[in-house]
């Protein structure tokens, strides 16, 4: 029986270029032929091993998740809620500068000036953090029920406040913010921390 052609291309390093083109540009922004000519492959190659480009985005965030955003799952496992709170701040601070990338977040640059075509895409970006949003909340949800934050604390209410804050430090980032200027936005966010709003009253 004669073997299948062996593929052509390391399908694992052309994903990583794909995830780096689609971090740079956003989901529309990344034409096919940005694609193929960063992968080192021809369209039927891509579509054979990775679907449409719809797909390959989906591929791409999936493999960004893991790796470069892969210090959110570290944070939430952490064992107080203000160790949880430092990680996502500072390593989102460092991860969305980090020189090795693309400045920002795949999450938030992939769905800028999504229009109708891409609204599939648009609509799996805000799913994804709206999901990250709400594992935030059930962390805060136990810290509460553990007495690591005060009992009156809205754990809703911080989630959000947490991920405007992560979500704000990434598009400064893709604006040209540096480190130091994040990290100090980490810092300013810890001494309030939990917001006023959020305590009982401490009589």
């Amino acid at each position: 029986m004669a073997m299948g052609r062996p593929r052509e291309f390391d399908v694992d390093k052309a994903l990583e270029l794909a995830l780096q083109v689609f971090w740079r540009k956003g989901y529309e922004g990344a034409s096919m032929t940005d694609l193929t000519e960063t992968m080192g492959i021809t369209k039927p190659s891509l579509y054979s091993a990775f679907g449409n480009k719809e797909e390959l985005f989906r591929k791409a965030l999936d493999r960004y998740v893991d790796g470069p955003g892969g210090y959110v799952q570290v944070a939430l496992a952490k064992p107080t809620v203000r160790g949880v709170v430092e990680h996502l701040l500072y390593e989102s601070a460092d991860a969305v500068t980090d020189p090795n990338h693309p400045p920002g977040c795949l999450a938030v640059q992939g769905a800028l000036s999504c229009g109708d075509a891409a609204e599939s895409i648009k609509q799996e970006l805000m799913s994804r953090r709206a999901n990250g949003e709400q594992d935030l909340r059930r962390r805060f949800e136990r810290a509460i029920a553990e007495g690591d934050l005060p009992a009156g604390s809205d754990a809703a209410d911080l989630a959000a406040y947490i991920s405007a804050i992560l979500q704000g430090m990434a598009v400064q980032a893709a604006g040209g913010t540096s480190r130091a200027q994040l990290r100090k936005i980490a810092e300013m966010t810890l001494r309030t921390w939990p917001p006023p709003a959020s305590r009982v009253d401490e009589v």
